[in-house]
């Protein structure tokens, strides 16, 4: 049984698109960062924002892997998932996907956040940008995705 893709409004494609490539790019910058060159944080240090701290305490790692580097395979999939080829596609599957990963995405940005503020006692401003980036991404998913995958109601008659 094949399921109906509804097209999308080109200014959710072309801002999912944008928004992924600014959080590839922050990711990209974080993950080098995290491998090798922490002087490479242009991070202001003060009471309440430290990047480097933040980014090397305990909590910059999930089961043993680098949040840097989630965030990463994240942005890469998400940047596929966004591009203008996934969304001319009628596969039901990928559009079902790219909703879900943008909010399990959300989902593991609010626990950073939570760690930042409650645990570290610090924030970093370059995770904050990614932070917002996938909010706003999970906004603009949230706003076309229903319809596009024939979840939302069909207006009365």
């Amino acid at each position: 049984m094949s399921r109906q893709v509804e097209p999308v409004a080109q200014w959710a494609r072309v801002l999912s698109f944008l928004l992924c490539l600014v959080g590839l790019g922050l990711s990209i910058y974080l993950t080098i960062e995290h491998f090798g060159n922490p002087g490479l944080l242009i991070c202001s240090s003060n009471s309440v924002i430290n990047c480097a701290i933040v980014t090397t305490s305990k909590w910059s790692y999930f089961l043993g892997i680098p949040v840097a580097v989630l965030g990463l395979a994240n942005y890469v999939a998400m940047t596929a998932l966004c591009s203008p080829w996934a969304w001319r596609s009628s596969w039901y599957w990928l559009h079902a996907t790219r909703l879900a990963m943008g909010v399990i995405s959300m989902v593991f940005v609010l626990w950073l956040i939570t760690a930042e503020i409650v645990l570290i006692g610090k924030i970093c401003l370059f995770c904050t940008a990614v932070h917002l980036v996938t909010f706003a991404l999970l906004i603009v998913l949230s706003r076309v995705s229903p319809n596009q995958l024939g979840w939302a109601a069909s207006p009365a008659e």
